[in-house]
């Protein structure tokens, strides 16, 4: 038995799925983006749900993601989105793309004639993260045009601040700094065939910056990038609904009776405000749940909420079932997701924890089995 495990919707992940691909239409590549273990949902469970219901590519981070999907029988084309070591270019798994932004790349990928290298041009558009600059673009065309072993594949940038405003004036900036680019490019008698800068926000907010390829993110797994992206989306009539996939549950590992007064857990940092019963449960911050969450989180227990007390151990944590109906030992606890008529959602945790969903779901330890439901 499990002490902890992740369920996936499968019927979730291919209704997200459908539903960005009515938007986008059938001529667009959709790439959802399976990187950080599928935003902590899992590799390989979610990159075969998404390969056999329409997805055209899949974007990892790095090349061990690439290789594990190769062994794992999965035969869409991968592009990786984040650094390819100069060490790993000769070893990448078969289809695989990558993108570039350093010139010794591009010279190194002229050592290996055992292949044609495809590569995504990432163009610096106002994120100051990866990208090649305008300025430095020139190099980059004078160093390609002289190639033969690399073929310019596409060409991408990345938003710098999509979800958190209601203005998208900078994204809209950004975008005319890609075009930009593309037009440099093609002047100089490269044209990558895949322009690419839309993510999950952009998808939903965008179409302009649709071109022929997008990334989704956190939206392939039923989650919202912010709430200032949900409220805009209804402001403009994009009547969307996506479906959270994710739900962490674990168990009951002990119940006892608790005197009023009673202080729990390291610290000392809770004080029992009646006499009840408190349920012991075999998760803590190694899993994930995350020591924020000390005295402030909540779990579900028989359809109940029920209060984290004490502060989150290593591996274990305490809570409050005295509201819970006939708790009983190696009870179902739901630590993420639906049980009954209650609900515990990622923008919860993050909230109370001071971070974002993106990071409640993927800092679950990947140790924990994630198990695919219908």
């Amino acid at each position: 038995m499990e002490l902890s495990w992740i369920e996936i919707s499968k019927k979730a992940l291919v209704h997200n799925l459908k539903t960005f691909r009515k938007l986008v239409g059938k001529e667009v590549i959709l790439a959802p983006a399976v990187k950080a273990n599928a935003y902590g949902h899992g590799l390989i469970e979610v990159s075969k749900v998404l390969e056999a219901n329409g997805a055209d590519y899949l974007c990892v981070n790095a090349p061990f993601e690439a290789k594990e999907l190769r062994e794992a029988g999965v035969r869409l084309p991968i592009l990786i989105i984040g650094y390819t070591p100069l060490s790993a270019l000769p070893d990448l798994p078969t289809n695989t793309e990558f993108v570039v932004y350093n010139l010794e790349t591009i010279r190194k990928l002229e050592d290996y004639k055992i292949k044609k290298f495809k590569i995504h041009l990432k163009i610096e558009t106002g994120n100051h993260r990866q990208g090649v600059s305008l300025e430095d673009l020139p190099k980059f065309v004078k160093l390609l045009k002289q190639s033969k072993n690399v073929e310019l594949k596409g060409i991408s940038t990345h938003f710098a601040n999509l979800e958190d405003r209601v203005n998208h004036q900078y994204a809209l900036y950004q975008l005319k700094q890609f075009k930009e680019a593309i037009h440099l490019l093609e002047t100089e008698g490269l044209a990558p065939h895949f322009h690419h800068c839309a993510n999950t926000a952009a998808t939903i907010l965008l179409p302009e910056a649709y071109f022929n390829f997008v990334r989704i993110g956190i939206g392939t797994y039923g989650l919202w990038p912010s709430d200032k992206t949900q409220k805009a989306a209804k402001r403009a009539g994009i009547d969307i609904e996506l479906e959270p996939a994710m739900t962490w549950k674990t168990v009951v590992a002990q119940i006892k009776e608790v005197k009023k007064g009673s202080l729990v857990g390291y610290g000392c940092t809770y004080e029992m405000p009646h006499h009840g019963k408190i349920a012991v449960l075999p998760v803590g911050y190694y899993d994930g749940f995350v020591r924020q969450l000390s005295n402030k989180g909540n779990v579900l227990i028989r359809g109940c909420k029920c209060p984290v007390i004490g502060r989150v151990c290593m591996n274990m944590i305490m809570v409050d079932v005295t509201k819970a109906t006939d708790v009983r030992l190696e009870d179902e606890v739901v630590l993420l997701g639906k049980q009954g008529k209650n609900q515990v959602t990622a923008e919860e945790i993050g909230e109370l924890s001071h971070t974002i969903n993106y990071e409640v779901t993927t800092r679950i330890n990947e140790r924990i089995p994630r198990v695919l439901r219908d």
